[in-house]
């Protein structure tokens, strides 16, 4: 089975490494991948980890990225025109809720417009 892959991005590593591990306690096979801090592990986000985790994450299903604050989001949105693929999608929901909310729908076997509508629906404002 292929499972949509999701990224976490967080401006500290320790937040984005501490949301996957709580996700990995129920979701083991999907891919989870972290771009959380800067090149120099300092507070901050990086378009090329953002890049770099998306390359991992995509195991052929897509992606859903999850970010925490506004410059992950603006950082997230310029990998994506980076990696120009249609089946990469920015998520607007809490960065750990809804990415266990997209690894249980994922786990499922949910193509990727579906596991990001079932996020959506479970968080309509972020």
């Amino acid at each position: 089975m292929s499972y949509v892959g999701i990224v976490l991005i967080s401006h500290s590593h320790k937040i984005a490494e501490g949301a996957k591990e709580l996700i990995r306690q129920v979701m083991k096979e999907v891919p989870i991948e972290v771009a959380g801090g800067t090149e120099d592990n300092e507070i901050g986000t990086s378009i090329e980890k953002i890049n770099s985790a998306i390359e991992k994450a995509n195991i052929g299903s897509g992606v859903l990225l999850f970010y925490d604050l506004g410059s992950a989001k603006m950082n997230a949105e310029m990998a994506m025109e980076i990696a120009d693929q249609e089946d990469i999608k920015l998520v607007e929901a809490p960065i750990v809720e809804g990415a266990y909310v997209a690894a249980v729908e994922s786990g499922m076997g949910k193509n990727v417009d579906d596991v990001y509508e079932a996020v959506r629906s479970s968080f309509p404002e972020k």
